[in-house]
């Protein structure tokens, strides 16, 4: 019954936003005024007009994400804002490559198991007693959600979690009922948070990190690395997930007991059902191994081998393209097509428009109109104006798609910044960062949403845990971007 109830409302507000989309772009083009009165031109008002109505769709979630991403497409040449080739071309931005490469090397590492091996090797390697085993759970999690989506990572190390509560709670064992029940829901959000903060790591681990990406590289002519990004990346992790393990195993879940009975013993039966490595995973991981050095090495590869050409977009493809070559054996190679096939293809569309709209932005002004009605608030300081940001990203992202929200909203704040003179890097960073941290509610994530439905994680004690880590995330936001913001483009 309250399914049904959460799916009419669900379908109630993209009812509301599929009507209510047009309308309100072209009350924006209405009330923007004429270039001669201070204005745009007619072609900036109705980039003005279409970015509202994406807005309107993209947060309401009135069509899918990726069919509002191609709205561009249609829009751009019928209303004279882009030609047909320059509405298209963002589609193909190299960005887009990048992901569609680490995808697949996700996929290829997904087909063989490694994933499953690499997640059980960590969890045996931390020990048994309840807080060094959520951390196992969440170091595990967190390590797959760099490389491939926060989804997967979430639902690999769900069913081994699950596993150790049905242990825990089995008739026989010395462990009261409370303190299983906090050890069960602890562990279940442990999973969840970890998925989301391991993913913000990396530049292909989470969509809003390469939403940013591509802006900055497009608009900005900032070309942020891997490396880049991970020299920040991987520290405000590891920060974090040392803090959301203190506060979730001392403060939000305690657990006293000091080791759990036979929880060695079963993941170590687990890892034994895996049998030997075979050359599947043996492959894929010696070119994930290769390919997350190139990554790394990018620079002085480049000006060693005399390739100027050799972006982390070209090494992500050479390194999924590799696997289609090489055999794993009895004749199959290494990544097929019928995996390679199941690659995000929406969240790649949805790059190609977040670009389309970004272009059309740059190209007739709009991004100069809005920072112009800011220029009275010059002047603030960063700081204050970066945690404004995380706070608007992070509480916004609760309610709809992470990726929708860092879309819409880097285009828009990147003339915020501009028009307040701070540098726009930080606030960018604050977005792609704050985007992926929202730990209150079931719909704010997809791994919220997985662990909800292990029936061990209430939605109140949900609500309770992730308003504390995300006030932490805003914190923590604001002082990874303001470190990190301006130095980012020097690769």
């Amino acid at each position: 019954m309250q399914s049904n109830a959460v799916e009419q409302a669900s379908g109630w507000h993209r009812r509301l936003a599929r009507w209510a989309g047009p309308p309100l772009g072209l009350l924006a083009f209405l009330l923007i005024p004429e270039a001669g009165a201070g204005g745009l031109a007619i072609e900036g008002r109705m980039t003005a007009a279409v970015a509202v109505w994406m807005a309107v769709w993209w947060l309401g979630e009135a069509l899918p994400l990726a069919a509002t991403a191609l709205l561009p497409v249609v829009l751009f040449p019928l209303l004279g804002v882009l030609s047909p080739a320059e509405a298209a071309r963002p589609y193909a931005s190299d960005i887009i490559f990048l992901f569609m490469g680490g995808f697949m090397l996700g996929l290829a590492m997904e087909r063989w198991g490694l994933h499953r091996r690499m997640a059980l090797r960590i969890l045996l390697m931390v020990g048994t007693s309840p807080r060094r085993l959520v951390a196992g759970f969440m170091l595990a999690t967190a390590f797959l959600s760099m490389w491939i989506s926060n989804t997967a990572a979430t639902i690999i190390l769900l069913p081994v979690g699950l596993s150790v509560v049905a242990m825990l709670m089995r008739d026989g064992t010395e462990v009261p009922g409370h303190e299983g029940r906090a050890f069960a829901t602890g562990l279940m959000l442990a999973i969840a948070y970890a998925a989301s903060i391991g993913g913000s790591a990396t530049l292909i681990g989470s969509p809003p990190n390469l939403v940013v990406a591509s802006y900055a590289r497009e608009r900005l002519d900032c070309d942020i690395t891997m490396l880049s990004w991970m020299r920040f990346g991987v520290p405000v992790m590891l920060a974090f997930l040392l803090l959301a393990w203190l506060y979730l195993t001392r403060m939000a879940f305690p657990v006293r007991i000091r080791r759990l009975p036979q929880g060695g013993e079963e993941i170590r039966e687990m890892l034994g059902g895996l049998g030997p490595m075979g050359r599947g995973e043996r492959v894929v991981l010696t070119v994930f191994a290769l390919t997350a050095a190139a990554w790394i090495l990018r620079p002085q590869l480049a000006a060693w081998s005399g390739l100027p050409g050799l972006t982390d977009a070209v090494i992500a493809m050479a390194g999924a393209l590799s696997l289609f070559l090489i055999p794993a054996g009895g004749g199959r190679a290494t990544l097929d097509w019928e995996t390679a096939v199941r690659l995000p293809w929406g969240v790649l569309v949805l790059f190609g428009g977040g670009l389309a709209l970004a272009a059309a932005i740059g190209a007739h002004g709009v991004d100069g109109f809005i920072a112009s009605g800011l220029y009275g608030l010059a002047g603030a300081p960063m700081l204050l104006v970066v945690f404004a940001v995380a706070v608007l990203v992070i509480f916004a992202t609760e309610l709809t798609s992470n990726t929708a929200m860092a879309t819409a909203f880097t285009p828009v704040l990147a003339a915020v910044a501009l028009g307040l003179g701070v540098p726009v890097m930080p606030l960018l960073v604050a977005i792609g960062l704050g985007a992926s941290y929202a730990f209150m509610l079931p719909v704010a994530t997809p791994p919220n949403a997985i662990v909800f439905g292990s029936g061990h994680v209430g939605i109140g004690q949900m609500a309770r845990t992730g308003i504390v880590l995300n006030i932490v995330a805003v914190v923590l936001v604001t002082l990874a971007a303001g470190w990190a913001g301006t130095g980012l483009c020097a690769g």
